[in-house]
């Protein structure tokens, strides 16, 4: 694949979510292999519903990383930048599901390859030939890869690169709630487009109610913040327009990757646009997120993060009911 011009170029983890797919006869849960990490799901995520991506990240030399690899060709997603450590395995994420499809996670990650990205991973041309560069708050925990991810976040921004950013709050890989917040909040003055749940609202801003949380996040710079509200949506905070985009019910299979699919499916739409955020009106925006929210209630009905995710006929098939 050309690197020129991408669309989408993502930044940060990707992993193996070793996921709860039900028991045995004894009660005991069992497990399947999918490819993860929010960055990598968000390029996939994208890449099926039309837009040209390219992902950033490391894996090991094992056959984990082979599948990943694997994994985002299949999807049409650039791999240049795609690097391999000899000596630390793929990162692990263990994902249990509950009755209700809620998750919780388990991170084999301390020695992971996707904290070992570095700058020799990064092509120069998948940072700045991208219409948007897009990137998470896990790849912030350690280094290497928080500053190599900061750093081509500066650089991208400099040179007029629309700046996506999704802070994923996992408690378990940070070593404290204040550290957390610090650096998860440390991008925000590069940040255009923010995508954050109800939950960590409060965590980011101190606020509980998020319209006054995302008129403090657009007055730190943001220019369109998107606080997920599950079942019910999402709101908007875009200069002074804002509301609340009312989400698609589905039966719920599995939540995993539906957070990534909605935030690929809105950056696929932007980067779609000759101006991305220049010029958008309220309508348009309205339209962009009523797309993503069936891309996420599509992602739900189904199980797993990546299999799991809609292409573009699907969702305009669903969209038409």
């Amino acid at each position: 694949m050309n690197t020129k011009m991408m669309d989408i170029t993502t930044i940060g983890e990707i992993l193996i979510d070793l996921t709860q797919t039900g028991t045995d006869n004894r009660g005991i849960p069992m497990y399947t292999a999918n490819p993860g990490g929010a960055p990598a799901n968000v390029a996939v995520a994208a890449s099926k519903l039309g837009a040209r991506t390219a992902f950033i990240g490391c894996v090991g030399a094992d056959s984990f990383g082979l599948q990943l690899r694997d994994m985002l060709m299949k999807n049409n997603v650039s791999v240049r930048g795609l690097g391999v450590h000899n000596k630390i395995p793929t990162t692990l994420a263990v994902v249990s599901v509950d009755h209700t499809g809620e998750r919780s996670f388990s991170f084999y990650r301390r020695l992971g390859a996707d904290v070992c990205l570095a700058q020799e991973h990064v092509p120069h041309e998948l940072v700045v030939g991208s219409r948007i560069l897009h990137f998470g708050s896990v790849s912030l925990t350690d280094d290497p890869s928080c500053t190599t991810v900061m750093n081509a976040v500066r650089q991208a921004n400099r040179l007029g690169v629309l700046i996506s950013y999704d802070p994923n709050y996992r408690a378990s890989l940070w070593p404290d709630e204040d550290t957390a917040i610090r650096r998860m909040c440390m991008p925000l003055e590069f940040v255009d487009v923010l995508k954050i749940s109800d939950e960590e609202t409060e965590l980011m801003t101190g606020e509980k109610d998020p319209v006054k949380a995302a008129r403090l996040l657009v007055r730190k710079g943001v220019r369109l913040v998107l606080i997920t509200l599950g079942a019910r949506g999402v709101y908007y905070r875009y200069g002074y327009a804002d509301g609340i985009v009312d989400g698609f019910h589905v039966k719920v299979a599995d939540t995993n990757g539906a957070g990534d699919t909605f935030f690929g499916a809105v950056l696929s739409r932007l980067s779609a646009r000759e101006g991305m955020l220049n010029r958008l009106t309220e309508r348009e925006l309205r339209e962009i997120l009523r797309f993503a929210n069936c891309a996420a209630a599509m992602t739900t009905s189904r199980s797993g993060a990546i299999p799991a995710m809609p292409t573009m006929q699907e969702v305009m098939e669903m969209l038409k009911r």
